[in-house]
């Protein structure tokens, strides 16, 4: 990647970006870009760098990696849509012919990543010159006439392949962790986009909200924020306020006044240390046995438990299990996706239990009577658990350390098991929970039916030398003509 202007002169250029980022409040932001691009600082500028940076001189050549940890309206989209801009029009790529260059912004839903694409398309309009570049839109592509586009994308990392990036620039990486599939998500995404800049040379931007202490965002700030930090990956770290100078503080104060740890993160961009992930991706992966599903077997006892849903929002979920010794077998799974009619659901969980011959399912008090009337109507009791979901996640967390569960292979529960949080309160309670965006429907179903079976007492062993003292113990006048039953 070659700049055909440097991105100084393209920031304060009217014909250019200078409608962009233009006032005092955006000077942190064009400090960074300025930098990240390669090119030198002013005294006064450097000063800011070190602040946000904790680098005493800027890196004087174009970073493979910039990583920004901003608070909440600290105009990190903005930024991120010129900086898209500026590689995307104002620079040079080395691309065989009849290859298209990709600018690609990802985000952690569709939703987010059209906003995305509207700053980059706002940021070519604002200019007279540029926006002539533009050849299509549709609503996720900006295609340009110079062979290069800006695509935005959702976080999935099987949907990244294959194209050649000139730029990937990530927003709101704190918060890509999916339940769809694994709790390494952000991981996956970047080793699946990675290759596809290694021919261009073109950089990869995380910009983000700070959440918790894992995760890609809180690895690259661990290892190279500051001093000791590779030259190459440059990481900022600032308030929403050393971002943006408009917010007002009493804006900030009154939400560390109601939530401190999450205001400190929304608007100081501190990471939290009230949340911890709940389990490993390797412990539960370990428990994942050979089957999809298990067929019911004679002289088993299965258990159920069923987390409903109205059809709207959640999913309908189910789980069937049983015990072998000390193990705990989860047998079948269902998951039902909204929208969906909790009365057909129903039915079909229905004869699944019934296949298992299970006469009675365990689940919340979600929606009241509705879920109990409706299993009843079809021969199946519902019984309201004693226990709340935060719980039967906990009594879960020893079966899982002790590989004392088999799960059915399911990358959704695998990947709602690890993106579970533990987090503890102000009274200093945990509490077990998901994460933002995410879901535990599955993972809450398979909780509290290995709840159940653990429940369950062990099945009576017998073996060849407990007979033989039971028959030991029987009368001699009664040995040879008694037989033992167990």
């Amino acid at each position: 990647m070659k700049p055909s202007i440097s991105i100084r002169k393209a920031l304060f250029d009217k014909k250019l970006l200078g409608n962009v980022l233009a006032g005092k409040t955006w000077h942190p932001w064009r400090v960074l870009l300025i930098a990240a691009m390669g090119e030198p600082l002013t005294d006064d500028e450097r000063v800011i760098f070190t602040q946000l940076t904790g680098r005493e001189r800027e890196p004087l050549q174009c970073v493979e990696e910039f990583v920004a940890v901003v608070g909440r309206r600290g105009g990190k989209s903005r930024a991120m849509a010129v900086l898209a801009t500026f590689i995307a029009a104002l620079c040079k790529h080395l691309l065989v012919c009849g290859e298209r260059g990709v600018v690609l912004l990802i985000a952690p839903d569709q939703k987010q990543a059209v906003i995305a694409l509207n700053y980059a398309v706002a940021t070519f309009e604002q200019s007279p010159i540029l926006k002539r570049l533009i050849a299509n839109k549709n609503s996720d592509t900006l295609e340009l006439t110079n062979g290069v586009s800006i695509e935005v994308r959702a976080a999935s990392f099987r949907r990244l392949r294959g194209p050649t990036y000139i730029a990937v620039i990530a927003d709101e990486a704190a918060f890509w962790y999916s339940d769809e599939f694994s709790a390494n998500a952000d991981t996956e995404i970047l080793n699946a986009v990675r290759p596809g800049l290694a021919t261009t040379g073109g950089p990869l931007i995380i910009a983000s909200s700070p959440y918790a202490k894992r995760g890609v965002l809180f690895d690259a700030y661990k290892r190279n924020f500051g001093p000791d930090g590779d030259p190459l990956i440059l990481v900022a770290q600032g308030a929403s306020r050393d971002f943006n100078p408009s917010l007002l503080q009493s804006v900030v104060d009154r939400a560390l006044e109601r939530d401190h740890a999450a205001a400190s993160a929304e608007f100081l961009a501190q990471f939290r240390n009230d949340i911890e992930g709940f389990v490993s991706y390797e412990i539960v992966q370990a428990c994942v046995g050979d089957h999809v599903e298990m067929a019911p077997l004679p002289r088993r006892h299965y258990h159920a438990f069923v987390d409903p849903s109205g059809g709207s929002a959640d999913s309908f979920t189910l789980a069937i299990s049983h015990r072998d010794g000390e193990r705990i077998i989860v047998d079948a799974t269902r998951e039902v996706k909204p929208p969906f009619s909790p009365e057909g659901v129903i039915d079909d969980f229905s004869v699944l239990l019934k296949s298992y011959r299970v006469t009675k399912v365990v689940g919340d008090r979600y929606a009241g009577e509705f879920p109990r009337e409706l299993f009843r109507k079809r021969g199946i009791g519902y019984v309201c658990s004693e226990k709340p979901k935060s719980d039967l996640f906990r009594d879960l967390l020893p079966l899982l350390n002790a590989g004392r569960i088999v799960l059915p292979k399911s990358e959704r529960l695998v990947g709602q098991l690890t993106g579970l949080e533990r987090r503890t309160a102000r009274s200093g309670k945990d509490s077990i929970d998901h994460g933002p965006g995410s879901h535990d429907d599955l993972a809450n179903a398979v909780a509290g039916t290995a709840d159940l079976a653990t429940s369950q007492p062990a099945p009576l062993v017998v073996t060849n030398a407990v007979l033989a003292r039971a028959h030991s113990h029987l009368p001699t006048s009664r040995q040879s003509s008694t037989r033992v039953f167990f």
